[in-house]
């Protein structure tokens, strides 16, 4: 039986099934929007990241498997300085939303990480009781280059925790590049060696701080091997993100948000491509999934199951995921869609199209 948790604006779903046999289990926090998930698989902890607009951002957490929940702290950032550096930061020193969450290693208990808007990653040793800024990453120079993709501000959505050293973290900002540390979160260095952005002026395409991936994802079973969607194309790296290589555009496109990495299997990934740029919809109106089985030099396009006319479904970079078995697939959609696959993607199962808007789907381990 796998089981998942998709956070949406209207709340957060809990989803289980297998085969041709899926329901929605429960649903949270109805009417609020959910911006992140996570279901820590060390100590059963469900975490949900609320953005509450006019009553900011809110962090819940459930030992319980949902049963019940409690509101705990929220990452927030110290007092914008008013002298020195940063006197002039044209950045807001607040938190805007939970872009991403993430466990630490298994041998750090209570560890999270959490990557917000604007781009700030914060760490916690408590479960969550109290966060830390990464002042490092926050306070580096490169900072002000950084702008917003689909925000007025640049921010954190993908956060990897290196499954072999937990010191070892690697983070993807839109639009500011790809940054790791070695040494937990106490220096950082670009690693984007590789990438090119077509859209700024041809002096800057290598810019580390010009780069904008829309999702970065890691093969937990090679963890070297990193894939990107990138806005400007996808990118696969076999060296842990030091060199990045632009892999094969297939049919329909390749533009989008979401991509997902086989756990198994370095070779294998998932993207949703849709139209570029400004138009985010699926090509021609019709929704494919494509599947590389050797690293990106090619590509095949499954579209059974799915909408295949005015179809105007965008799943997000938090949209996609597959489950440990690297067969078992689902997607979620900004119009209220949501998928299963069990067969590596290749045919989908529609469990509905009346959900809300969807921010983040991830499977339970």
């Amino acid at each position: 039986m796998h089981r998942m948790l998709l956070g949406t604006r209207k709340g957060l779903f809990e989803i289980a099934g297998e085969g041709d046999d899926w329901k929605i289990a429960a649903h949270h926090f109805a009417g609020e929007p959910v911006t992140q998930v996570l279901a820590d698989p060390r100590d059963g902890a469900w975490y949900a990241a609320l953005r509450m607009g006019h009553f900011g951002v809110k962090l819940r957490k459930s030992m319980d498997r949902g049963a019940s929940w409690q509101e705990i702290a929220a990452p927030a950032f110290p007092r914008k300085p008013e002298a020195g550096p940063w006197a002039d930061d044209a950045t807001p020193w607040s938190v805007d939303m939970i872009w991403s969450l993430a466990a630490g290693g298994t041998g750090q208990p209570g560890r999270l990480w959490a990557g917000c808007l604007p781009a700030g990653l914060f760490c916690s040793d408590d479960g969550g009781a109290s966060w830390v800024l990464a002042t490092e990453l926050w306070e580096k120079p490169n900072r002000r280059n950084w702008f917003g993709g689909g925000y007025d501000h640049a921010g954190i959505h993908s956060v990897l925790v290196d499954p072999r050293d937990a010191r070892h973290i690697t983070v993807a900002i839109s639009c500011g590049g790809i940054w790791q540390s070695r040494d937990d979160g106490a220096s950082w260095s670009a690693t984007t060696r590789g990438m090119k952005a077509g859209y700024v002026p041809a002096e800057s395409a290598e810019n580390p701080d010009m780069q904008d991936p829309h999702c970065l994802v890691q093969c937990s079973g090679r963890p070297d091997t990193l894939w990107v969607q990138h806005h400007d194309g996808m990118y696969r790296s076999g060296d842990g993100g030091q060199n990045w290589q632009r892999i094969a555009r297939p049919a329909p496109s390749d533009f989008g948000f979401a991509v997902a990495s086989d756990p198994n299997d370095a070779q294998r990934a998932w993207f949703v491509p849709a139209q570029a740029d400004a138009c985010r919809i699926p090509v021609g109106a019709s929704m494919v999934v494509t599947r590389t089985d050797d690293g990106g030099a090619t590509f095949r396009a499954f579209g059974a199951g799915l909408p295949r006319a005015h179809a105007y479904h965008l799943v997000y970079r938090h949209g996609l995921d597959v489950a440990a078995d690297g067969r078992t697939l689902a997607m979620a959609s900004t119009t209220g869609g949501l998928w299963v696959s069990a067969d590596a993607g290749e045919r989908w199962q529609a469990l509905s199209t009346d959900l809300p808007p969807a921010a983040a789907l991830r499977f339970m381990t």
